[in-house]
């Protein structure tokens, strides 16, 4: 979760329309004009200017391509509210919270502070899960966030059941309005927990996928504002050397996954090494990695063989929270 002293940062004044090439936005003007000042305000922050068309289009409730091909005259108050949204997102706050929403494999997401952000490359992961995932099978998403790892996996896949779960109660908020919206309530079933402390038994699942907090400690001060500033801190920071959750969550997992299931996640580019090993000393085999569609090594995954026992979670207790239509999400016991 960001902390209160990011939020102040994230919400320092900044120079936007007071400067001469920033001229305040006019009432009655058309989409053209609001445009290309907010282009330009944007460039002076060093944002994308695609981001322009963003968050007009869905304030108009029409596509970015009709916004290039037409200029369509807006009222003073359509352009009040765009000027907000501009000013939001010249503070780096992030597109997708000023939208409430963003894509992720086909589908749309409704995102908050309480999530990270769903990225392209983690369709990457998600396209490997399914081919992981047997016929009328099972699988479990850790630290599923908004759920869209779980979402994209129930929608592609009517046959199948799946977990997801979070230790944060505030992301599984936002997740279940998400598999309520899709109408998946019946399938994606939503769990208070970290990791797997509430599984009780072995043979659970046919697949776990997750992508965990990969980013090393010292690393995260560096990334970008909208993400340092705005993303929760706990889905971000991966430990000293990044590998911190991956390691437990491999280390575990032969606990709820069945013989020959798999366990696939997302990783740091320099994460393959010392996660082949430890899979290998977790009782998998079969162990890959895969690059995304830019050519960087991305995820990792291998199929479990044997079982072990694991006393970390012995005893403790699942609060699933049945489907999401059911109303509020309970925190686990302490």
């Amino acid at each position: 979760m960001s902390s209160p002293a990011r939020r102040r940062r994230a919400s320092a004044s900044i120079e936007s329309f007071g400067s001469p090439s920033a001229a305040p936005l006019t009432t009655g003007a058309g989409t053209r004009g609001l445009l290309a000042h907010a282009r330009t305000v944007l460039d002076g922050a060093g944002l994308p200017a695609a981001d322009a068309e963003w968050l007009l289009a869905d304030l108009l409730g029409c596509d970015r391509l009709r916004l290039q091909l037409d200029d369509i005259e807006v009222s003073a108050e359509v352009a009040e509210a765009y000027r907000r949204r501009l000013d939001r997102r010249a503070r780096h706050e992030p597109r997708q919270h000023i939208l409430g929403w963003e894509e992720f494999c086909g589908l749309r997401l409704r995102v908050s502070s309480d999530v990270l952000i769903p990225r392209q490359e983690t369709e990457g992961l998600v396209a490997w899960a399914l081919e992981r995932l047997p016929t009328d099978g099972s699988a479990w998403d850790v630290g599923t966030g908004s759920g869209g790892i779980a979402c994209a996996l129930a929608m592609t896949r009517p046959d199948c059941r799946v977990v997801a779960s979070d230790r944060s109660t505030r992301a599984l908020a936002t997740a279940a309005e998400n598999v309520r919206g899709l109408g998946l309530g019946a399938r994606v079933h939503l769990v208070a927990a970290d990791l797997f402390e509430c599984a009780g038994h072995d043979g659970l699942v046919d697949l776990v996928v997750a992508n965990p907090p990969y980013i090393p400690a010292s690393v995260v001060e560096t990334l970008p504002r909208e993400v340092r500033e705005w993303e929760p801190l706990e889905a971000l920071d991966g430990g000293p050397a990044g590998t911190a959750v991956a390691t437990r969550l491999i280390m575990d997992a032969p606990r709820v996954l069945r013989p020959g299931g798999w366990l696939v996640m997302e990783m740091g580019e320099s994460h393959a090494p010392p996660l082949t090993d430890c899979f290998r000393t977790s009782g998998f085999t079969e162990v890959a990695v895969r690059n995304d569609l830019a050519g960087r090594v991305r995820y990792i995954g291998a199929r479990l063989t044997g079982r072990r026992s694991s006393a970390g979670s012995a005893g403790a207790t699942c609060r699933f929270l049945g489907e999401a239509s059911e109303g509020a999400v309970e925190a686990p016991s302490e």
